[in-house]
């Protein structure tokens, strides 16, 4: 299987544009010259941009290393793209002519104030900001090979986004540290249908926050119980959405099995315990109540 990937991953290089250096961007290179680099975070340093660590005046370390992963090149360029909420993008150099692989970088702070002109301080980094780190190769026969165009559009395929195998980018969102991850009690009422079915509860049971980084959690069960609760023992569970933590602003994302959009609101905190009312755009609804078991609080959450 990993051989079938490998081919994949190769043929997938026919669809890199690499551009030469001095035509302004516009000649594509023989397919036999491309390339491709495996870039991957280390675990053990910052998987974002901590807006609370950089507010206080604390350092940030985005850890990654960066390896030759198929064809060769002569040098490497480490690029940065910084993408603002409202769309605007700046490109920055961050490192410049790499030849020696594997290699190790850790970005701080101050290297992304020397290298984008437009971050001088910390109010330059704003929440929901977005920097995505990449590279850009000088090949043999001297014309550049780039991952991202210098308009942050892609310059890869699809194949090579979703590879298994080989990351060709790593991206750190603006964000705040989160903890939502963990296991809570809930209690479900007045939960309806648009199709007539209801069930006025209480319905209890466990659901599941399993921490997929940056504030990203996987929700076992959107619904809280509530499809078992007006469907029966068949009516199963709403998979596939997540639950997102910015700064203490919550709310669900993605869509469930059945592509529905679900919502929050009512959100009350109280010690242990949060409540609010869901709904989906089906016109599924209901009450929910979390509690924790840990002996701990829930956070200021707000929607």
């Amino acid at each position: 299987m990993k051989k079938i990937k490998l081919i994949f991953t190769t043929l997938a290089i026919l669809l890199l544009m690499p551009s030469c250096e001095n035509d302004g961007g516009n000649s594509k290179i023989n397919f036999k010259n491309g390339a491709l680099v495996n870039l991957q975070k280390i675990s053990t340093t910052d998987s974002f941009i901590d807006l609370v660590a950089v507010n206080s005046g604390a350092d940030i370390n985005l850890g990654f290393t960066v390896d030759k992963a198929i064809g060769d090149f002569s040098s490497m360029d480490i690029v940065g793209f910084y993408t603002k909420e409202d769309g605007t993008i700046y490109k920055a150099t961050l490192v410049s002519n790499v030849t020696t692989f594997p290699a190790t970088f850790n970005i701080s702070k101050t290297d992304l104030f020397d290298a984008f002109d437009e971050l001088n301080t910390a109010s330059d980094f704003e929440l929901g900001d977005k920097l995505i780190i990449t590279t850009q190769l000088t090949l043999k026969d001297g014309s550049i090979q780039r991952i991202i165009n210098d308009d942050g559009s892609p310059n890869y395929s699809p194949n090579i986004a979703s590879s298994g195998l080989y990351k060709v980018l790593q991206s750190y969102g603006v964000s705040c540290p989160s903890d939502l991850g963990g296991i809570y009690d809930f209690v479900t009422t007045n939960v309806k249908a648009p199709t007539g079915e209801s069930a006025a509860g209480p319905l209890t049971g466990t659901v599941t926050f399993e921490d997929q980084g940056g504030g990203v959690y996987a929700i076992s069960d959107a619904s809280f119980g509530g499809w078992i609760g007006i469907y029966g023992p068949g009516g199963g569970v709403a998979e596939g959405l997540t639950l997102t933590d910015v700064c203490n602003k919550i709310a669900y994302t993605g869509t469930d099995q059945y592509g529905e959009i679900f919502t929050f609101s009512n959100l009350t905190v109280n010690g242990n315990q949060i409540s609010f009312h869901w709904e989906n755009d089906y016109g599924e609804y209901g009450d929910t109540t979390l509690t924790r078991t840990d002996d701990s609080n829930w956070p200021d959450l707000r929607l």
